[in-house]
C-alpha cells in the first residue's frame, strides 16, 4: 500500500471518529436538554399541587367561614325538633334521609349513592368516630350534608346523670369544631336510641337548658335491629312505616351495616315513587 493510500485510510478513520464523537456530543446535548425541560416540568408541577393544596385548603375555610351558614347555624329554638308535626301548606311530600353512628368506612360508599341521586342527607356522629375519620367529617360537609351531633361516646343506658351526658354531648360538638371550623354550631342532637319516654325526661331538660335541639324520627328502615339484615327486611320495614307527608327516616351508617349501603338506591327509588322530595334537617 503506498503513501496515498495509508492517507485515504487514515482521513476515513478521522471522519468515521469525528462522526462519533460528534453524535456522542449531539446525544449528550439532548440528553440533558430533555433532562432540564423535565425538571422545569416537575417543578411547575410540584408548584401547581402546592398551589392548588393551599387554594383547597382556603377554599375549605372560607366554605366554614362564608358559606352554607344555614349548615353550621340555626335560629331554631332550643327543645324537641318534629317537624313531621308542621302542616305543609304546598302540597307536597319531604322524606329526610337520616344517618347515626358514622362515619365509618360505609359512610363514603353512602354520600356516593347520594351524590349519584342528587341528595342530601342529615349524619348524626358519633364523636369518637368524628375524631377517626376526621377527612370523612369533612367530605360530608363539602358534599354539603348536614353535620348533627350523637354524643361522644354513645352510651346507651342512661345511667349517667343528665349533666354527664350533657358533657358527652359538648364533647362531640367540640370535636366537630375541631374538624370543621369553630364556626360550627348547629346545636342538633339526636339521642342515643331515641330521647323517647319519661326516663329520659331530666335529659330533655338538660339539653334544652343547654341550648340544644334533638330530634328523633317518624319513620325507619330497622337496621338497628341487627347486622347484616336482608336487603329484602329493609324495604318491607320502610314501606310499612313510611306515611304521612313529611318522613324523618332513621339508618345507620355504623361499619356493620353493609346492608343498609346495599338497600339505599331501592330507598331512594322507593320515597321517589310514593311522590317525595329530599331535604336535609335544619
Amino acid at each position: 500500500m503506498n503513501e496515498y493510500e495509508n492517507k485515504i485510510k487514515r482521513n476515513k478513520i478521522t471522519k468515521k471518529r469525528n462522526i462519533v464523537v460528534i453524535g456522542v456530543v449531539l446525544l449528550c446535548t439532548l440528553g440533558w436538554v430533555f433532562f432540564m425541560k423535565a425538571k422545569i416540568e416537575s417543578k411547575k408541577h410540584t408548584v401547581l399541587t402546592t398551589s392548588n393544596k393551599i387554594a383547597e385548603q382556603k377554599n375549605f375555610k372560607k366554605k366554614h367561614q362564608d358559606g352554607m351558614k344555614v349548615k353550621f347555624t340555626t335560629n331554631e329554638p332550643a327543645g324537641e325538633y318534629m317537624p313531621w308535626k308542621a302542616k305543609r301548606t304546598d302540597g307536597g311530600k319531604v322524606a329526610y334521609l337520616t344517618f347515626d353512628d358514622g362515619p365509618s368506612v360505609n359512610t363514603e360508599k353512602i354520600l356516593n349513592i347520594l351524590n349519584q341521586n342528587n341528595i342530601k342527607a342529615t349524619f348524626f356522629l358519633i364523636g369518637k368516630n368524628a375524631e377517626r375519620y376526621n377527612n370523612l367529617v369533612k367530605e360530608e360537609f363539602s358534599d354539603g350534608e348536614v353535620i348533627g351531633n350523637h354524643t361522644y361516646s354513645h352510651q346507651l343506658s342512661y345511667k349517667e346523670k343528665p349533666e354527664d351526658f350533657i358533657n358527652d354531648v359538648n364533647k362531640c360538638d367540640e370535636v366537630l369544631k375541631s374538624i370543621l371550623g369553630q364556626s360550627y354550631s348547629l346545636k342538633l342532637v339526636r339521642f342515643p336510641g331515641g330521647s323517647f319516654g319519661s326516663k329520659l325526661a331530666p335529659f330533655r331538660n338538660a339539653a334544652t337548658k343547654a341550648g340544644y335541639r334533638f330530634i328523633n324520627w317518624n319513620d325507619e328502615i330497622g337496621d338497628a335491629d341487627g347486622y347484616d339484615l336482608p336487603v329484602a327486611t329493609l324495604l318491607s320495614n320502610l314501606k310499612k312505616y313510611t306515611n304521612g307527608d313529611t318522613v324523618v327516616i332513621l339508618m345507620h351508617d355504623a361499619g356493620a351495616k353493609t346492608t343498609t349501603v346495599q338497600a339505599l338506591p331501592q330507598i331512594i327509588q322507593y320515597l321517589r315513587l310514593k311522590g317525595y322530595n329530599f331535604d336535609t334537617l335544619k
